[in-house]
C-alpha cells in the first residue's frame, strides 16, 4: 500500500482545522433566528432558579435540576430551554410526573407538545407565554408540596 504524500496529508489537515475554526460561527448564526423565542420562554424558568439547579446557562440552553437527590445519587430534572435546529424546545418534567396538570389547557398549547413533557415554538403570542407561566408554576409547586425542591 503506498504511503500518503506528507504534503497532500498537511493540506487536507489545514482545510479541516479552517473549516472547524467556522463551525461556532455557523452555530452561532442558527441559534441567533430563534433567539427571541428562546428568551421569551427562558424568561418563565428563570424565577425558580434561586430554589433549583442551574445546570446549564448558556447562549441557546438553559436548564434547571432540582435540589433532589435520590440515594443512588440520581438528580431530577425539572425542565428547561433548548433551541433545536426548526424550534424552540421548552421542557417541563412535573407535567411528566402529574399529567392531571395538562388537563384544561388550551388547544394552542397543546398542539405545540411533543412527547409527554415537551413543547415546541417558532414564535410565542402572549396568550402561549402566559398559560405556559401559569403551567410552570403549577409544576413547581407541584414538585416543592412533593418535597422535590
Amino acid at each position: 500500500m503506498p504511503r500518503q504524500d506528507p504534503g497532500q496529508l498537511d493540506v487536507w489537515v489545514g482545510q479541516s482545522l479552517a473549516y472547524l475554526a467556522i463551525l461556532p460561527a455557523k452555530k452561532e448564526a442558527a441559534v441567533s433566528g430563534f433567539d427571541p423565542v428562546f428568551e421569551q420562554l427562558k424568561t418563565i424558568m428563570k424565577p425558580y432558579q434561586n430554589e433549583l439547579v442551574v445546570k446549564t446557562d448558556e447562549p441557546g440552553h438553559y436548564s434547571l435540576n432540582t435540589p433532589f437527590k435520590r440515594p443512588d445519587s440520581y438528580v431530577l430534572w425539572f425542565g428547561g430551554v433548548q433551541i433545536k435546529k426548526n424550534y424552540v424546545s421548552y421542557h417541563l418534567m412535573p407535567v411528566y410526573g402529574y399529567p392531571e396538570l395538562l388537563q384544561g389547557i388550551s388547544p394552542e398549547l397543546k398542539k405545540r407538545m411533543q412527547g409527554k413533557s415537551c413543547f415546541n415554538f417558532k414564535k410565542l403570542d402572549d396568550a402561549l407565554l402566559e398559560e405556559l407561566k401559569a403551567l410552570t408554576q403549577k409544576g413547581f409547586e407541584c414538585f416543592k408540596h412533593e418535597g422535590l425542591v
